[in-house]
């Protein structure tokens, strides 16, 4: 977790509470490390970290969007700000995708 808020200072995103979800919460069984929190002005922020050396395929940014539309029913809220850290090679179709829907995405 560390990681990810430093990584996020850096992009000048400063969360006031930010909380590391469990993906079987949201009942799945993926890789991904999920963080949501809530920033100075108040609005409520999800980051989804990826680690992994297989590349990321529109398919999976599909699943994580289900994911987040998951996070956003189990926390009973609308989540204005999507971030995304890839540690992996990513498609290009994959990243114009979430770009589509408002995700914040970087690859490291």
């Amino acid at each position: 977790m560390k990681s990810v808020v430093e990584f996020l200072s850096q992009k000048k995103i400063i969360c006031k509470s930010l909380s590391s979800i469990s993906p079987s919460i949201l009942e799945s069984r993926k890789k991904v490390d999920i963080y949501f929190g809530v920033n100075l002005k108040g609005y409520y922020c999800s980051v989804f970290a990826i680690t992994k050396k297989s590349r990321i395929l529109r398919k999976e940014a599909e699943e994580l969007t289900e994911l987040h539309s998951r996070l956003e029913a189990n926390n009973n809220s609308k989540i204005n700000h999507k971030y995304l850290i890839v540690q992996a090679p990513l498609c290009s179709k994959a990243k114009a995708f979430l770009e589509e829907l408002d995700w914040k995405v970087w690859q490291l």
